[in-house]
């Protein structure tokens, strides 16, 4: 089973250069429709506390997509003690599994690296004042 790595900066930069070595069963014009509408249904889940969402805050570090079309999330939270720790992953699970073309979505909530402020986008950081 061969998978597609789509990583917060390669969901971002797909285009400009190969995210694997590896040749996916998927065509390549389906997989830059499925990463467009990852990165859209990422956008739609928020940390309640704070008012942008998690993709642009940095809490999403890494996606992949398999052949078998089962996406896998690593994902943080701002802060380990965050009150939708246990919410958070359900909230991401039911947001990407809505996407044309996903069958199954896996969520890994991880703590290493720790989140910090340096992990936000400018978008984030414009929001929120920090620029």
């Amino acid at each position: 089973m061969e998978g597609q790595s789509l990583a917060p900066a390669a969901l971002a930069e797909r285009h400009d250069a190969p995210q694997s070595p590896t040749k996916s069963a998927i065509p390549q014009a389906e997989l830059d429709r499925i990463t467009d509408d990852l990165i859209a249904a990422l956008k739609t889940v928020y940390d309640p506390e704070i008012p942008v969402d998690i993709y642009e805050l940095g809490l999403i570090y890494k996606v992949d997509f398999d052949d078998d079309r089962v996406v896998s999330i690593e994902m943080t939270l701002t802060a380990p003690a965050c009150p939708v720790a246990g919410e958070m992953p359900g909230w991401v699970e039911a947001a990407v599994g809505k996407v044309d073309g996903v069958k199954a979505v896996n969520v890994n909530m991880v703590f290493d690296p720790p989140w910090s402020p340096a992990r936000m986008s400018d978008e984030a950081k414009l929001e929120l004042n920090m620029m």
